[in-house]
């Protein structure tokens, strides 16, 4: 099983580092950040599962913190708070927080909540990826691919696609944001190594064509240079 990573973000250096100590007892792989400032740096940098965040902290405190990573992220988060009814007035507020923890507290208090949000996030992204991999309609924008009757709208209207630009722009719908090298899609699409790719630009300029508005600007469908194609996340 994959190790989870948690940011405890804390300016109070001996709180941050106890529960470090006990955290990775449990098998979790920490970070630190002693401000909310520092710990969307972290966030940003590193793949992280769950945070637990002080509330009072010099710099930018745990509820400003909070909101800016919520325009990004859905990880669970803790509160740590000094006081009970500071926070239960915050949770009222609807901070983004998942839970919370009342200073002061034992190590098996926080790890318990820990834990649970954890099962429960993890059970949420399974749902979700149940349902995304039983979805046979993709929508980008104003793209959308419908796989059961092989048909292609944008902006409601239905683009006539030949079999092959219809294969190659399902794979780069599939995976929005990934870009996929010349030699990838030729091998995914034509299931036989790729020899000559020279074809692959043909068809993205086609593709292009068809579902551009402007084909020299394109909100779709993406070159990146010396790299390969992509289709961007959210158009």
């Amino acid at each position: 099983m994959e190790m989870n990573h948690v940011l405890v973000v804390e300016d109070d250096k001996e709180i941050r580092e106890g529960v470090e100590i006990y955290l990775k007892s449990q098998g979790y792989e920490v970070f630190q950040a002693a401000d909310g400032a520092e710990g969307l740096d972290v966030i940003d940098r590193e793949d992280i599962h769950l945070a637990i965040v002080d509330i009072m902290m010099p710099v930018m405190d745990g509820i400003s913190m909070v909101v800016k990573l919520r325009e990004k992220y859905d990880f669970p988060v803790i509160f740590l708070s000094a006081k009970s009814e500071e926070v239960d007035k915050i949770m009222g507020l609807n901070m983004g927080a998942d839970d919370y923890v009342t200073k002061p507290f034992t190590p098996m208090e926080l790890l318990a909540r820990v834990n649970s949000q954890l099962r429960r996030y993890r059970r949420f992204m399974e749902r979700l990826e149940d349902k995304n991999e039983n979805s046979r309609i993709h929508t980008i924008g104003g793209l959308e691919i419908n796989e059961d009757n092989v048909e292609v709208t944008v902006d409601g209207e239905t683009v006539k696609m030949t079999p092959i630009e219809y294969k190659i722009l399902l794979l780069l719908v599939k995976s929005p944001g990934r870009v996929f090298s010349a030699e990838e899609i030729y091998e995914r699409v034509w299931n036989e190594r790729a020899v000559n790719t020279d074809t692959i630009m043909v068809h993205v300029r086609n593709i292009r064509e068809k579902i551009e508005l402007n084909p020299r600007e394109p909100k779709y469908l993406k070159v990146v240079w010396g790299v390969g194609y992509k289709i961007e996340k959210q158009a």
